[in-house]
């Protein structure tokens, strides 16, 4: 297999915004991504963008209600414009998730699980994550690895 393409991982994820400018300042504000791209188009409308947490990259975009070209654009929707409903979710690890879990509920983050430990015994792994929805209603899953398989 060759590699992937310089300062992109093997594998990363878009989300889908109806307010997709809002939605990149809240989460380089609120989670800690970093924005590393934005392609705007008319007034208002992110055509692409690029945030990086880390290695790791996700794509974020503004939904579309018509389009002459790529139509399959056209479903790709926000949980905001489907009643709530979430197709995927997204996790991260982070060093401190007690901590990330306070700064993302003061800026906005509904905290749906809060911070607690998950230890799936010896051979396996210990974390500890919380989850939170977004200003649009993602679902994201924040983790810190307290051990890793082997180690006691």
């Amino acid at each position: 297999m060759k590699p992937a393409p310089e300062n992109f991982p093997r594998i990363s994820s878009s989300v889908t915004y109806q307010d997709a400018a809002r939605a990149i300042d809240w989460l380089c504000d609120a989670f800690g991504f970093e924005l590393r791209l934005k392609v705007e188009g008319e007034p208002g409308q992110i055509i692409h963008s690029e945030l990086t947490y880390g290695e790791g990259v996700i794509m974020v975009s503004q939904e579309l209600r018509e389009t002459r070209d790529r139509q399959w654009k056209l479903k790709m929707r926000s949980p905001k414009s489907l009643g709530g409903a979430c197709t995927q979710t997204m996790m991260l690890y982070v060093d401190d998730a007690n901590a990330h879990c306070e700064h993302a509920r003061s800026r906005g983050a509904v905290i749906i699980d809060e911070p607690s430990t998950h230890d799936y015994g010896e051979g396996y792994w210990a974390d500890r994550s919380y989850g939170a929805t977004d200003i649009e209603g993602h679902m994201w899953w924040i983790t810190q690895r307290l051990r890793s398989p082997g180690q006691k």
